[in-house]
């Protein structure tokens, strides 16, 4: 098999550059963590970049005919494939209970959904650099103040430290896609437990930007709010006025039912 069909259904777009898979892989030297999990590898246009700079390297593809074209493209040894969604997989079972990097060239209709799972592992997972939509990775980098900050920015900001490194083109893709890319870099904060209900803080970041047009005194009713916490200022605002060090606090107050800490 000399070529790989992309498949709509999938959400693929190959990447076609070298010298732009090359700038992707190199994005992994600021880690030192060597084992690395690639998403969604397609026919290996930027695997082939990231061999050399793994001590264990992991792809994962849902795709029959890539994996069959991986395979026959290079040695069994180069690398571990799995055949699976990565969504659905369980990750400690295929790297063990060691840190590992992420990296790729992700669907782009899975792409938020990979985010979650990342931050699901965040305990083993210190690095992710790779490929989104372009309105996708504007939204995980954004900062407070904009309509394009939201649940994933908030959620993603919390453990980690989010760079936006560049815009990628339609034209570099096979097919092209609608809409122009970008490449991104999560890097893990060094205190990344949080001094708070996690769980808690989770939902509170999910129900004020479900209504982000209305204040979080209106967003967060169904949290049954003593009157005393609901006469702070901060209910006055809207989510997207918060920073993450906001809700962290918002929620230490929540959690404790009072205005005092």
């Amino acid at each position: 098999m000399n070529y790989v069909r992309p498949k709509k259904k999938l959400g693929q777009h190959f990447l076609t550059d070298l010298n732009l898979a090359k700038k992707i892989a190199d994005l992994l030297d600021v880690t030192p963590h060597k084992n690395i999990v690639e998403i969604g590898p397609g026919t290996g246009v930027l695997t082939q970049f990231i061999i050399a700079k793994a001590a264990a390297l992991h792809l994962i593809e849902i795709d029959k005919e890539s994996i069959e074209f991986l395979q026959k493209q290079y040695p069994s040894t180069a690398f571990n494939l799995i055949e699976g969604d990565f969504l659905k997989l369980d990750l400690t079972q295929i790297v063990g209970p060691k840190s590992f990097a992420v990296i790729g060239n992700f669907p782009y209709n899975i792409s938020s959904q990979i985010i979650f799972k990342v931050l699901d592992y965040r305990g083993q997972i210190p690095f992710l650099a790779g490929m989104f939509q372009k309105e996708v990775a504007e939204r995980i980098c954004e900062l407070p103040g904009s309509k394009k900050y939201g649940i994933l920015s908030v959620l993603t900001q919390l453990y980690y430290d989010t760079t936006y490194i560049f815009t990628v083109p339609p034209q570099v893709f096979n097919p092209p896609p609608k809409v122009e890319s970008a490449v991104i870099r999560l890097e893990r904060k060094k205190d990344y437990t949080l001094e708070c209900n996690e769980k808690l803080l989770t939902q509170i970041v999910k129900l004020s930007f479900q209504q982000r047009r209305k204040t979080l005194r209106n967003s967060l009713k169904s949290l049954n709010l003593p009157d005393n916490l609901r006469e702070d200022s901060i209910f006055d605002l809207r989510p997207e006025n918060l920073s993450v060090d906001d809700f962290i606090q918002l929620t230490k107050r929540i959690d404790h039912g009072n205005i005092s800490n």
